[in-house]
C-alpha cells in the first residue's frame, strides 16, 4: 500500500508563519478586542417537545452543517459535513453512540489544501464523503472543491483527529464522489455527472458513475468508468439531480442510495440493488426511502427537504442514517441552514428503508439501548435550546469558530482579556478574505452579544458584529467615525445593493455590548454604552435576507465578529 507522507506539525508551523506575516501587516490599524461572547436559542418546538431520559433530539448538529456522511472504526463514528468557502473546512465529529458527538477538528485546515479564497460563499467544498477502510486501517475523506481549480479530491489520515493529508486531484469531472472498499480490497468510486454530450433529455437529467480506484496510486483507473444510473429511478418521469451517491454491500448485496429531485422541496433519497459493484443496479418498487415532499406546506413543525443521505451499522445490528434537512421558521425562511438529522433505518426487508422518513418527522427520537444523553455535556455538542458563553480568552479558540475563504489565525490574536480581529482591507461584500470571526446561527429565536472594546480611529474603520448570509446578503452593525464623532450605524445588503437603515451619533467608553435578538422572522439590533440597559437601532428589521431561498446558495446564516479598514457605511 502507498505511504501516507505527511508531516503536520511542519505544516501547521508553516501555517502559523505565514499567519504572523499576515498580522503583522494588520495590526498597525486599531485592534478591536471582543469578549463575552454569548448566544442563547429559545425556539419553540424545544419548549413544547422537553425530553424524556430515553430521549434525544434530532437534528444532531442544528444550523449550517449540511450534506453529512459518516463511517465507522471498531466502537468509533466519525462524521463530517460541506463548508463551502468556510475556514478551515470539512467539520468532523466522532461519537461512540450516534448521539453524543464530540468536535475533533476540521479536514481541511491548511490553505495547501483549501483554495477558496476568491469563491463566493456556496463555492468551496461540496459533499464531503468519509470512509474507513479496513484493509489498509486508512481513513479517506473524497470532496469536490469548486473553487481554485482543484476539482474532485482525496485526502486520508490514519487518525482523524491528527491531521490529514494533502491534497490528491482526481482524474474525473462531476461532484459528489464517494468511495467504497469491497471484502476482496478492491476499491470504487461513484459520483454526479453529466450525460454522455448529445445524450441530455431535460434540464436536471445527471447520471452517476463508477471508476475502478488504485489504492497505491490514489486515482482512478483510467478507462474504467461506466454509468451505472441513468437520469434517476425512472427516466421516463424525468427525475432530475440524481447526485449523493453511496455505494454498501450488505449480505452479499451492493446497494447505491442517492439523492434525487434536487435538494429543496422535492428532495427525496432512493436506493437501488445489484449483485455486483459494477451493476445493473435495479430500484427498490418502493422508492423513494426518505423524503417530505408528500405533506400540507402549514404542517406542524415542518421538516422540510430531507435527502442527501449516508448509512452506518449502529449497535446490535441497528442500522442508520444521517441526512440533511431544514425547519423552516412561520414564513417558511430558512435561515439557520439545513442541518443534520439523523434516523433509524430497517433493513429486514431486501431493501432499507428510513423508519418514519415517509411521514411528517418528529423532533424527537427513542435514544439506542444503554446510551445516556450528554449533549451540551462533558465537551459534546449542544441540541435544543442551549447557551453557548464563550469568554474569547482561550488561546485555542473553540472549533465552532471560523473564518470565511482564509485562516482565522491571520486576523485574530488571542489575549487574556480577549480576542483582537485585527481588521483587513476587505470588507464583508469581498470576494476575498475578511476579518470576521464566525459562528453558526443555530435556532431561529435567538439571542447573541458581545462586549466591544474599541475606538475607531477613521470613517475607513469599522468593528462590531454581522449577520452573513453571504457576500451579497447581510446585516453590518457596528462602530465607526464620522468627523469627529463616534457613530453606530446599522447597514442591509441585500442582492449587493446596500442601504443604510439607521445610525446615530453616540458617546463611546472603554467598551461598548452589542445584542441581536431574533424572534420568528424578524431581527433586532441593540447597543448599551453601559453595558447592561440596551437600545434598539432601526427598530425590528426583516430576516428574510437570511434565509436560502431568497438568498439562493446552499449555506446557512452566520453570527461574525467582524472589522474593516475599508469601511463603506457612512452615518447619517
Amino acid at each position: 500500500m502507498k505511504k501516507i507522507t505527511m508531516n503536520p506539525n511542519f505544516l501547521r508551523n508553516k501555517t502559523s508563519i505565514f499567519a504572523t506575516l499576515a498580522l503583522l501587516s494588520v495590526t498597525s490599524l486599531q485592534a478591536q478586542i471582543f469578549t463575552d461572547f454569548q448566544y442563547r436559542g429559545n425556539d419553540k418546538i424545544y419548549n413544547d417537545n422537553p425530553l424524556k431520559p430515553d430521549e434525544f433530539y434530532s437534528p444532531i448538529l442544528q444550523g449550517c452543517y449540511p450534506d453529512p456522511s459518516i463511517t465507522k472504526k471498531g466502537e468509533d463514528y466519525y462524521l463530517v459535513n460541506s463548508s463551502f468557502s468556510m475556514f478551515p473546512g470539512v467539520p468532523i465529529f466522532t461519537s461512540k453512540d450516534l448521539v453524543n458527538w464530540k468536535q475533533i477538528g476540521h479536514v481541511l485546515d491548511r490553505p495547501s489544501q483549501l483554495k477558496v479564497e476568491k469563491g463566493v460563499v456556496s463555492q468551496g467544498i461540496y459533499a464531503p464523503d468519509i470512509k474507513y477502510n479496513k484493509y489498509n486501517d486508512t481513513f479517506y475523506m473524497i470532496t469536490t472543491q469548486i473553487a481554485g481549480g482543484v476539482g474532485n479530491m482525496v485526502v486520508k489520515t490514519k487518525d482523524p483527529a491528527k491531521g490529514w493529508s494533502e491534497v490528491q486531484k482526481l482524474n474525473f469531472d462531476g461532484i459528489d464522489p464517494a468511495i467504497f472498499f469491497d471484502d476482496d480490497g478492491k476499491a470504487y468510486i461513484v459520483h454526479n455527472d453529466a450525460p454522455p454530450k448529445g445524450t441530455e433529455q431535460y434540464q436536471g437529467h445527471r447520471v452517476i458513475k463508477m471508476w475502478d480506484y488504485d489504492l497505491e496510486k490514489d486515482q482512478v483507473i483510467a478507462g474504467s468508468d461506466r454509468i451505472i444510473v441513468n437520469g434517476g429511478v425512472d427516466l421516463s418521469q424525468k427525475p432530475i439531480w440524481i447526485e449523493g451517491p453511496h455505494l454498501y454491500k450488505y449480505k452479499g448485496k451492493y446497494y447505491l442510495m442517492c439523492a434525487e429531485g434536487g435538494t429543496g422541496g422535492n428532495h427525496s433519497e432512493v436506493i437501488f440493488m445489484a449483485d455486483s459493484p459494477k451493476g445493473p443496479f435495479v430500484p427498490a418498487k418502493n422508492n423513494p426511502i426518505l423524503t417530505q415532499r408528500y405533506f400540507p406546506r402549514d404542517r406542524k413543525e415542518k421538516v422540510d427537504w430531507a435527502g442527501h443521505a449516508d448509512l452506518v451499522e449502529g449497535r446490535n445490528g441497528q442500522w442508520y442514517g444521517v441526512f440533511l434537512a431544514i425547519r423552516p421558521n412561520e414564513k417558511g425562511r430558512v435561515n439557520h441552514g439545513r442541518e443534520t438529522f439523523i434516523l433509524p433505518v430497517d433493513w429486514s426487508g431486501t431493501y432499507p428503508v428510513f423508519q418514519n422518513g415517509l411521514v411528517p418527522m418528529k423532533p424527537k427520537l427513542k435514544m439506542p439501548q444503554g446510551v445516556q444523553n450528554q449533549t451540551g455535556q462533558n465537551g459534546f455538542f449542544p441540541n435544543g435550546n442551549f447557551t453557548y458563553n464563550d469568554k474569547l480568552t482561550d488561546k485555542n479558540l473553540d472549533f465552532r469558530w471560523i473564518a470565511m475563504r482564509g485562516p482565522r489565525e491571520n486576523f485574530i490574536t488571542t489575549t487574556k482579556t480577549g480576542v483582537k480581529v485585527n481588521p483587513m482591507e476587505t470588507n464583508i461584500k469581498a470576494l476575498a478574505p475578511i476579518s470576521s470571526l464566525f459562528h453558526r446561527l443555530q435556532h431561529e429565536d435567538f439571542e447573541t452579544s458581545v462586549t466591544l472594546d474599541y475606538k475607531p480611529k477613521s470613517e475607513k474603520e469599522l468593528a462590531g458584529i454581522t449577520l452573513y448570509q453571504s457576500e451579497t446578503f447581510n446585516y453590518v452593525f457596528g462602530i465607526t467615525k464620522k468627523d469627529k464623532d463616534f457613530y453606530i450605524v446599522l447597514e442591509r445588503t441585500e442582492k449587493g445593493a446596500s442601504t443604510l437603515v439607521a445610525s446615530e451619533k453616540i458617546s463611546l467608553g472603554k467598551t461598548i455590548k452589542f445584542q441581536v435578538t431574533g424572534e420568528k422572522d424578524n431581527i433586532s439590533f441593540n447597543y448599551a454604552t453601559d453595558g447592561k440597559n440596551f437600545k434598539n437601532l432601526g427598530g425590528p428589521v426583516s430576516g428574510d435576507i437570511l434565509s436560502t431561498d431568497v438568498a439562493g446558495g446552499f449555506t446557512g446564516s452566520l453570527i461574525g465578529l467582524y472589522s474593516t479598514s475599508s469601511n463603506d457605511i457612512v452615518p447619517n
